[in-house]
């Protein structure tokens, strides 16, 4: 949505962003009513807070699907709410975000199943651990049995990103090369979650990286726009492997 970011207070005179605050209440006298100061501009990202210490301080206390649906919410609350374009900025696809989908799906699992392997208990303490922070384990530790989660997480985060994406671009004159680039990354995108994200993690992590390469070429880098093609490419043989 496009928005007038730069707000005053219409009460008491105070001047904050909308973009660093994410509140249209005014942080001085609590007013809902003020003014934007500048030109409306796309932004879909909204300040949200992503913090799993409450449910990390009962790892030891409660059991694994009360603790898989309580990591659940707070990754469908975060990831309902994030967007990835800041105040007429594209922002990179980023760690945090994606830490939080696999978790998401990862917890989904652990919270529907009886009893887990000792693997796939250890995995998924390791999302709940280092997810906040932006850190997902590596694609060699990722369970055979779990990486549907993964991929599946990976596919709708790209999904969503490339819908902000087309946000950013709207008024913009594409190249031919740059929309083809646009619809195979959808493509792709689409195919795995017709897997239901059952792919090699290392095929995951390709089509993230073929994702932040066009997003850098898109803003002009020609050597990262070629990169985001050559990884496009790398992806079709993957799949049809």
């Amino acid at each position: 949505m496009k928005i007038r970011g730069e707000r005053e207070c219409t009460e008491c005179g105070t001047r904050w962003s909308y973009y660093e605050t994410g509140s249209v209440g005014c942080p001085a006298c609590g007013s809902l009513h003020s003014v934007g100061l500048d030109e409306r501009t796309e932004h879909t990202d909204l300040q949200v807070e992503f913090d799993l210490t409450a449910v990390r301080n009962d790892v030891d206390d409660a059991a694994h699907d009360e603790l898989g649906e309580r990591a659940q919410k707070a990754c469908r609350e975060y990831v309902r709410q994030r967007g990835f374009v800041n105040a007429g900025d594209l922002r990179e696809l980023d760690d945090t975000y994606l830490a939080a989908s696999e978790l998401l799906y990862v917890a989904d699992v652990v919270a529907r199943e009886r009893s887990l392997a000792e693997h796939e208990e250890l995995y998924f303490l390791s999302l709940l651990r280092d997810a906040d922070d932006g850190k997902r384990p590596p694609v060699e530790e990722v369970p055979r049995s779990l990486r549907s989660g993964r991929g599946l997480a990976y596919a709708n985060a790209v999904r969503d990103y490339r819908r902000d994406v087309r946000t950013w671009t709207e008024g913009r004159t594409l190249t031919p090369d740059e929309r083809s680039a646009l619809e195979t990354l959808g493509e792709h995108a689409k195919r795995f979650r017709v897997l239901d994200g059952d792919v090699d993690p290392q095929s995951a992590e390709r089509l993230i990286q073929a994702t932040r390469h066009l997003a850098n070429g898109l803003r002009g880098d020609d050597v990262a726009f070629s990169e985001a093609q050559e990884r496009l490419e790398s992806l079709e043989g993957d799949l049809l492997e």
